[in-house]
């Protein structure tokens, strides 16, 4: 790059940090955050527990209630295991509905992960909680919505909840402070690969 070109990207970098320091300073406000994770792409659980690694690494307290993974091997549950002080990791599923084909069983153990949720959402060890497809739950009506959006409404003000899984409701998403969607634009499964260790587990 010649000088000149140097001295404008400086002087375009200059404003741009001006405006961007301007931006920060008006954001003071600090809250615990309703963050939902949906859409029918990968990488709503993985970018979950990405949050999760992240308060370890700051020495936050971190809780997990799996809701329908639970049967899995998984390699993010076998790394949490050796964070005990840290994290408290809980899978209540026993896999997806259509391999269970018990709706009073999977009732059952919906009731048993959302009655461990709210424990861990009331607990002030817990800084961050995340429900893992509890989306899916709700989906399949094995649990009242209105019941799961009143907790999520009143959790403590410092309290970071996650929630994940496809076909958010919108009630949820309304009350949420966080809503990301992800977008599928391909995925190895339609070409006949299988799930990986390593990638989906």
């Amino acid at each position: 790059m010649s000088e000149d070109e140097n001295a404008r990207h400086h002087d375009k970098m200059q404003k741009k940090k001006a405006a961007r320091d301007k931006i920060m300073a008006g954001k003071t406000i600090e809250k615990g955050l309703l963050i939902v994770h949906t859409g029918k792409g990968k990488g709503k659980s993985t970018a979950a527990f990405g949050m999760v690694f992240r308060c370890i690494g700051h020495g936050m307290k971190s809780g997990v209630v799996q809701f329908v993974k639970g049967a899995w091997a998984t390699g993010e549950r076998t790394v949490l295991e050796n964070f005990p002080d840290l994290v408290t990791i809980k899978a209540m599923g026993e896999g997806f509905t259509w391999e269970t084909q018990d709706r009073e069983r999977d009732i059952a153990h919906a009731r048993a992960g959302w009655e461990e949720a709210k424990r861990m959402i009331a607990d002030p060890q817990y800084r961050l909680v995340l429900l893992d497809e509890l989306n899916i739950v709700l989906r399949y009506d094995y649990l009242p919505s209105d019941e799961i959006i009143e907790v999520l409404r009143n959790k403590p003000n410092d309290k970071h909840v996650i929630v994940t899984g496809r076909n958010a409701k919108e009630e949820l998403i309304e009350i949420a402070d966080l809503v990301t969607e992800m977008e599928q634009v391909k995925h190895p499964f339609r070409s006949g690969v299988k799930a990986q260790m390593g990638i989906e587990y």
